[in-house]
């Protein structure tokens, strides 16, 4: 059986996975992505194929690591109210799918941006724009995908104040601390 501080530091190293890869894959997009500026996406996506690629794999690495830090968490922190972990998790696996599925947009931006046959199928301007389209998309399924990802925090706040592995100062509302506390 694992232990409660084992599974507390492999969500923790996930979590600060999940950091790591997801940062660097927004810094990449926001590089790589002129809002606005469809000849100047397209451009950037095509001269910058490989690190774009490496955008793409780092954000997927960045979900599968969130997913398996709500199941690390879900194993922690169950004991405390079965129906809030219940609720945590899926709001985990609800943003990384959209997340997940949210990356088609980006590879299709990829690959018109990179593919002659769009070019000649849609024009030059056509090809530009449908990258565009792509890029638009998958930054707002990015953007659907962080409201729930926002929804998760509000479970998992409750399960980690209820669940004592924090001091009760931490967890208290300030105006109990101060009424508590000694003069």
């Amino acid at each position: 059986m694992t232990t409660s501080k084992t599974l507390a530091r492999v969500a923790g190293t996930l979590y600060l996975a999940v950091a790591v890869f997801t940062i660097f894959a927004g810094l990449v997009n926001t590089r790589i992505v002129e809002p606005e500026d469809p000849a100047a996406t397209a451009d950037n996506i095509s001269t910058s194929a490989t690190l774009f690629r490496i955008g793409f794999v780092s954000e997927l690495v960045g979900a599968t690591a969130f997913l398996l830090t709500g199941m690390a968490l879900y194993l922690l922190l169950r004991h405390v109210n079965q129906m809030a972990a219940a609720a945590m998790i899926t709001f985990v696996a609800v943003s990384v799918a959209i997340q997940s599925l949210s990356l088609l947009n980006q590879n299709a931006a990829l690959r018109v941006a990179t593919g002659q046959d769009y070019s000649a199928a849609f024009g030059p301007t056509g090809s530009d724009q449908l990258t565009m389209l792509f890029a638009d998309m998958q930054h707002d399924g990015y953007l659907i995908a962080q409201t729930y990802f926002g929804l998760w925090l509000l479970p998992l706040g409750y399960l980690v104040v209820r669940s004592g592995y924090l001091p009760q100062s931490v967890g208290r509302p300030a105006g109990d601390r101060m009424r508590r506390s000694p003069r």
